[in-house]
């Protein structure tokens, strides 16, 4: 039947047509529904950052966390559960024997912006480079060098990098860890289907947006995983593939980290210090031995759950929070946004 008609000459079985359909432009039954193109306002999580809700958005579904109340929102038990889940299934992290970790001197926090080298020995003493074989860190690595690091610089992507992005997503897709993202996100009306939810990451971390003078310098994948440089400073660089491969080549030079976390498997998370090529990096957060998978996983996950906040996350029994940001200058699609950066910020309890 068509909206257009007057629910007051429509019942069925005694009931009002209303009692059975909320109109488009309400939210109405309609709190975080999967986004419709067709309708002329929504009422999904990231409406307000599109700016098209509809009028009633606030009353019906109101904000917590950036979500919906009661039973439309993502609580931080389910993004525990979730996080948990993706934890136990991957199966492609590094084991124990794969990786020798030389962490050397721990540092206090004040002493970050000193930029002294307290480690005179290279942060990875052996990795197993079988690893990198594997299908999702061979297209990751492969990725790594299509960036140019000085933001300002425009990047463009030749025939063959474009299909190393869509490499990289179709390899991660096939994984466990990405299998159970997608289902918790299509479970939570986040996303219609797969292919959705692969276009999505694909604007949301290959989508170029300007950092810098020139235009389409930067990406979320850029600065996060492989790593810039602005105003004479290390910016992103959160994977500890990139940094092993750079370290080998000896352009990174381990200075100290200020924390070490509390696994005793992989993966774990290290926050330090170091040089890149002659910039500093003052402090730099990344998990190490967790398969690319896991990661590109997590930080989906808190950005689309948790856009621009911290994001309370559970790893084999003991939290950690990941900070997203969302890149607000410019937007893709009907407005939705890049993300500007993703890091782990905590892993205490």
């Amino acid at each position: 039947m068509r909206v257009g008609v007057p629910f007051t000459l429509i019942m069925l079985c005694g009931l009002a047509w209303a009692d059975l359909y909320s109109a488009p432009n309400s939210c109405q039954g309609r709190c975080r529904e999967a986004f419709d193109k067709h309708h002329p306002c929504h009422c999904n999580d990231r409406c307000q950052e599109f700016g098209n809700c509809c009028e009633d958005f606030e009353s019906l579904c109101g904000d917590h966390e950036g979500f919906s109340h009661s039973s439309d929102t993502i609580t931080k038990e389910e993004l525990r559960s979730i996080s948990e889940k993706i934890y136990k299934v991957d199966t492609n992290k590094a084991r124990k024997e794969d990786i020798i970790l030389n962490s050397q001197n721990r540092i206090t926090p004040a002493e970050t912006g000193d930029q002294v080298d307290h480690c005179p020995e290279p942060l990875f003493t052996y990795v197993n480079e079988q690893l990198f074989s594997k299908p999702t860190y061979a297209a990751f690595i492969n990725l790594l060098n299509n960036y140019q690091r000085a933001t300002g610089l425009g990047e463009h992507f030749s025939a063959q990098q474009l299909e190393e992005q869509a490499v990289f997503l179709r390899e991660v897709m096939k994984t466990a860890v990405m299998k159970e993202l997608y289902g918790f996100l299509h479970h939570q009306n986040r996303y219609s289907s797969e292919q959705e939810f692969v276009e999505d990451l694909k604007h949301m971390w290959f989508g170029l947006y300007s950092r810098g003078s020139e235009e389409g310098d930067s990406s979320g994948f850029e600065h996060v995983f492989s790593g810039e440089v602005k105003k004479g400073k290390v910016t992103g660089f959160h994977n500890w593939i990139r940094f092993y491969l750079q370290e080998k080549e000896g352009l990174v030079d381990y200075y100290s980290h200020i924390y070490d976390g509390p696994w005793d498997s992989y993966p774990d998370v290290l926050a330090m210090q170091f040089n890149w090529d002659g910039y500093y990096k003052e402090v730099g957060s990344a998990f190490i031995g967790s398969s690319p998978e896991f990661e590109f996983a997590l930080y989906s996950l808190c950005f689309i759950a948790r856009p621009g906040k911290t994001c309370q996350l559970s790893l084999g029994g003991y939290p950690l929070a990941i900070q997203t940001y969302t890149w607000d200058k410019t937007t893709y699609g009907n407005g939705r946004k890049y993300i500007a950066t993703a890091y782990v910020v905590s892993s205490t309890r």
